[in-house]
């Protein structure tokens, strides 16, 4: 995540020309954040009807594999799109302002629990 003043730059949950991110850079209160919110609901909703179809093919011991095919990339595909919004919504959160009481961070600051194998 970019960030300058009061603005940083967001993942935007679809691609541009080469399957290459898009970003927008504002502070999250334009259209395009809004179209980009408008979407990303839409994108969830999708994901969480296909899920159900999902578990209803499985219980159905007539579907063929070519549908269970199908339905595997379209799964990819909602699982690409979610991913893109958890990416996008995790680098929006604020960084915490001092470490927490089970953790510590490390001189480039990545939190670190104590007692973690590292």
């Amino acid at each position: 995540m970019i960030t300058g003043g009061t603005e940083t730059a967001r993942l935007l949950p679809w691609s541009g020309e080469g399957g290459k991110p898009c970003y927008l850079v504002g502070d999250g209160t334009g259209h395009l954040s809004r179209v980009a919110d408008a979407i990303e609901s839409v994108q969830l909703g999708m994901s969480a009807a296909l899920l159900d179809h999902a578990a209803d093919m499985l219980d159905d011991h007539k579907v063929t594999a070519a549908q269970l095919r199908f339905l595997a990339a379209r799964m990819a595909e909602a699982l690409r799109d979610v991913h893109r919004i958890a990416e996008s919504r995790g680098a929006r959160l604020p960084r915490p302002a001092h470490d927490g009481p089970d953790g510590i961070e490390d001189e480039d600051g990545v939190a670190r629990w104590i007692g973690a194998d590292t």
